[in-house]
């Protein structure tokens, strides 16, 4: 079956949504499908050495280059474009060529030629996945506002199958009108993970040297964006947490992996509350080295604030490598938090440094939170489970 993946980003470029279709479009062509990524051509390529020891020499940063992808990936070049919405005319006449068109929501430019596309060929079968809200405030809120309740349903309506990742999400999301008016149209899919890229391993004594963190004491790890699109992110929230922690003589080491232009505003926060000798900015980090950093952790923190977070496949990366998680009580995000770890009130720092607290000093026993986790990432979020659940979907519509 050919079969095309439409979606907003791809890496190399760093984002959630296309490392999710990487992953995905990789473990369905072991189906036998003919997969085929349609994507916007606005990325600078970066050509970087990988070094391939199992105890990397590790360098400052890396990203994943083209000729390193196992993925083809039909890369169109946009009429317009703005940020990560692009606008290309003729993938209408693309997908022709495909049995099956799955779209990755919300792709703003691409994702109602998508439905122009679906008019014309009722036959051929339309997959939406529906990955998030886009919220942001001011101007750009109102677009987004305007475009959910306009445009969103005439193209979700479209879709012959509409696959989420936790239905909690879409029942508190601005599809859930959609939702509720035909339940049966939506199947939960939850996202996999590599189990065999994140799992437990030795911590990397390079790594605790490089980042000046003593390795007798418990690591706190959040990886994300500190650009403004990941503005949600909620460092502010975990930073104010740290300093509440400290104010009781508590002190956490804590390490911070991703980078953006908030980054020096996040610095500047935490040296202005008396943080910066126990916490470390590492920045971006490569694809090959990452893993290692979840290893360094004996606790994951994902802080979000708004449903700009949807699920947190950094959850599951943290749960593979055998690390429970803390995360805020979002929709979708606690679906995945309840199973590997704890959640606390969205946006709360005091309740955050009580759950901060609360695993390292209470009597919590913390070997076995670590194969409990380990275990559900393996029987429950798997990426081979993953894709032989869409799989069945595939083949039952064609």
């Amino acid at each position: 079956m050919r079969i095309a993946q439409v979606v907003c980003t791809f890496p190399p470029y760093h984002g959630g949504m296309g490392n999710i279709v990487y992953q995905t479009a990789s473990e369905l062509a072991k189906f036998g499908h003919e997969i085929e990524v349609i994507t916007p051509h606005y990325y600078r390529e970066e050509e970087l050495e990988i070094d391939k020891d199992s105890e990397p020499t590790f360098v400052k940063e890396q990203k994943i280059t083209e000729r390193e992808l196992d993925v083809v990936a039909r890369r169109l070049k946009p009429a317009l474009q703005k940020g990560n919405a692009a606008y290309i005319p003729q993938i209408q006449h693309e997908l022709d060529n495909f049995d099956l068109v799955h779209l990755h929501y919300p792709f703003y430019g691409v994702a109602n030629l998508v439905r122009k596309w679906k008019v014309r060929n009722p036959q051929k079968p339309l997959v939406v996945t529906y990955h998030m809200d886009n919220r942001a405030p001011g101007w750009l809120g109102l677009f987004f506002k305007y475009y959910a309740k306009y445009w969103m349903p005439k193209i979700l309506n479209t879709a012959d199958v509409l696959i989420a990742s936790s239905l909690d999400y879409i029942e508190n999301s601005q599809a859930r009108e959609i939702y509720l008016q035909n339940p049966n149209k939506w199947i939960e899919v939850p996202f996999g993970v590599d189990i065999e890229r994140f799992r437990p391993r030795d911590k990397s004594a390079s790594l605790f040297s490089r980042h000046n963190l003593n390795p007798d004491l418990p690591v706190l790890l959040f990886v994300g964006g500190m650009d403004r699109a990941h503005y949600f992110k909620g460092i502010p929230v975990l930073l104010q947490a740290l300093h509440e922690l400290k104010t009781h003589d508590f002190i956490l080491q804590t390490l911070l992996v991703g980078d953006g232009e908030l980054r020096q505003e996040y610095e500047m926060q935490a040296k202005v509350l008396g943080l910066s000798d126990f916490v470390k900015f590492a920045g971006q980090v490569s694809q090959e080295e990452l893993p290692y950093y979840y290893n360094l952790a004996d606790l994951f923190v994902l802080p979000s604030t708004t449903k700009g977070e949807a699920f947190g496949m950094v959850l599951l990366e943290a749960m593979a490598s055998g690390v429970p998680v803390v995360a805020s009580d979002l929709p979708g995000v606690r679906t995945v938090a309840s199973e590997g770890g704890m959640v606390f009130a969205s946006g709360s720092h005091l309740l955050l440094a009580e759950t901060l607290f609360g695993y390292f000093k209470e009597d919590v026993d913390q070997w076995q939170w670590t194969q409990d986790v380990r275990q559900t990432a393996e029987e429950r979020y798997s990426l081979e489970l993953m894709g032989e659940r869409l799989n069945s979907i595939y083949q039952q519509l064609v």
